[in-house]
């Protein structure tokens, strides 16, 4: 599957300060990528250099092999961008300025633009300047997926939506992709992530520190277990020195163990105490992203 997006070392600075440092990326065609860091992280940057808003300090970027800053026009043909903070012409209406901006872009499906306003649940006749948050959303978000473009890089697309808008979004972001697009969303919604995202990039203090599919992130071994017992329990220090073990907290109902591996050892250790319950579970996108922010 070929990349439509290829990064190289990509490194912003800031004078002295580093926003994004040495970024080797390859993001398939026909995938959903979710981008993932806290405030801070380098999201935005990595954003705006893609969509070729800014140069790089060094490195490289490009959409579709078209170099963002030696093939920039190229490079922004693929794609349909949602900035982070979307506000448009406030003194058009929603209606004039997704006009303007398809003939921009050399026209674009009215039919496609009409339904997208329909199924967002939002008026097109009244001016951006006068709209809440949400609605301006909805304004960026139906300006973004209009041209049916081959990438769309979307920066934090569901703030200020309510729970059925954000709904009808997964929806789109489904569609694009079983239509050949390849979406690259970055969010601080990680269950929204989990629930749309092929593949996760997690960024680190301008650093990529991870890119895996949701399913290997999902998948790995670590266990957290909830161990009731009816009378004594093991010692902890005990339970700490198995092999696997990554920590051990008791409180007044049960003996958490985190466990990366097999639990042959922890079952044979806890076989002669009365074990009341056994919970098992495996961590979700949200508690394996904070593991990488709790490691220095």
């Amino acid at each position: 599957m070929s990349a439509i997006i290829s990064t190289k070392g990509l490194t912003k600075r800031y004078g002295r300060k580093p926003a994004l440092v040495d970024v080797d990326l390859e993001v398939p065609a026909g995938v959903v990528f979710g981008y993932l860091g806290p405030n801070g992280a380098g999201k935005t940057t990595t954003i705006r250099l893609l969509v070729g808003l800014m140069r790089p300090t060094s490195g490289s970027a490009a959409i579709g092999g078209a170099d963002t800053v030696r093939a920039r026009s190229e490079a922004q043909r693929h794609i349909g961008y949602l900035p982070g903070e979307f506000v448009g012409y406030p003194d058009l209406t929603a209606d004039q300025y997704l006009r303007y901006l398809a003939h921009l872009r050399g026209g674009v499906d009215d039919k496609v633009r009409r339904r997208l306003i329909e199924r967002l649940g939002l008026d097109p006749t009244v001016r951006i300047g006068a709209m809440s948050h949400g609605n301006r959303q909805k304004v960026g978000i139906v300006q973004a997926f209009m041209s049916e473009p081959e990438l769309l890089v979307l920066d934090e697309p569901t703030a200020g939506l309510d729970p059925l808008v954000q709904r009808e979004f997964h929806t789109l972001v489904h569609e694009a992709k079983a239509a050949g697009s390849t979406v690259f969303l970055s969010s601080h919604v990680l269950s929204e992530v989990q629930e749309v995202a092929d593949m996760v990039g997690i960024l680190r203090q301008g650093r990529l520190v991870e890119v895996r599919s949701i399913g290997e992130l999902t998948a790995r071994p670590l266990r957290h277990i909830d161990l009731v017992f009816a009378g004594a329990v093991p010692a902890l220090d005990r339970l700490r020195q198995l092999d696997g073990v990554r920590s051990v907290h008791r409180n007044t109902k049960a003996v958490h163990v985190e466990l990366e591996g097999s639990t042959a050892e922890l079952l044979r250790v806890i076989a002669p105490f009365e074990v009341t319950d056994i919970v098992s579970r495996e961590p979700d996108l949200e508690e394996i992203f904070l593991n990488y922010y709790g490691q220095d």
